[in-house]
């Protein structure tokens, strides 16, 4: 088993494939379900946002979108079982077969209500298939931790209403959160990052704080998915109790957490 920097197993394979069937077959037995219970929370934050401004359609940018799967989950009202099954392998065998019945899915969503994503992502190949797919509107390719957007990518990601991600805050940072309100020329677009207990989250809601936002905590915890072994298991916990973070009753016993972060304009 290898493990990343952060001691958790490394699924960068997953991330890369042309489509999405190792994705979910191979988190599918670690029980990978928080796009899952986040989507009942975007959802409330997405109603509270068209009632409070006026935007029939926001525009979501999804940090970490992979091949998005948030996307699908939220304008096709699917679920993470739902799409399991549906990356089973007993489907359409290539990837021009899955493309064509996601494109299919893809076209029976209602113009009036549906959300508008664009998805930022590090894997071209997961980005490409979800825009070819249809649940992405746009995609940007880029490293925000290390460099500015580019012209083209700052245009991309200008008029965003809603930023969200569901696991990628530890391994993007408070620099590409930064960077995407810079995009917006003033605006302060609404965020909404569930963020594994392992990460601290302070960093990122001082940045977000000197940019005009207050961030409050939801109650609660959520899970992420089991352990991949004890390997893994072994390092983190003892990552997080270097971090003095208390892991009784929660990663001891066999899962990863998630908090929920909500961050808002001050003035609102």
């Amino acid at each position: 088993m290898r493990l990343d920097a952060t001691g958790k197993v490394s699924l960068d394979h997953i991330y890369t494939a042309p489509d999405p069937r190792s994705y979910f077959q191979e988190l599918r037995p670690l029980g990978y379900c928080v796009p899952q219970l986040a989507k009942p929370y975007f959802e409330k934050l997405v109603k509270e946002y068209r009632e409070t401004e006026g935007v029939a359609a926001p525009r979501v940018l999804d940090i970490g979108c992979s091949y998005g799967i948030n996307a699908a989950l939220l304008n096709y009202d699917l679920t993470m079982d739902e799409l399991y099954a549906r990356y089973d392998g007993t489907g359409p065998a290539t990837r021009e077969g899955l493309l064509a019945r996601d494109q299919e899915l893809s076209r029976s969503r209602s113009p009036a209500n549906a959300l508008r994503f664009t998805g930022l992502d590090a894997s071209t190949a997961a980005l490409a298939y979800a825009r070819e797919a249809g649940f992405l509107d746009d995609t940007v390719h880029a490293d925000l931790e290390t460099h500015d957007p580019t012209p083209e990518q700052r245009a991309r990601l200008a008029g965003t209403d809603l930023v969200i991600s569901t696991g990628c805050i530890g391994y993007v940072t408070e620099r590409t959160l930064v960077r995407v309100v810079r995009a917006q020329d003033g605006r302060l677009p609404w965020m909404a990052h569930f963020v594994l207990r392992m990460f601290p989250f302070d960093p990122v809601e001082q940045a977000l704080a000197d940019l005009g936002y207050r961030t409050i905590t939801v109650d609660g915890v959520f899970r992420q998915r089991r352990f991949a072994g004890p390997q893994e298991r072994r390092r983190v916990l003892d990552g997080m109790a270097e971090a003095e973070v208390d892991a009784s009753g929660l990663e001891e016993d066999g899962w990863l957490y998630a908090r929920l972060h909500l961050s808002t304009p001050r003035n609102r």
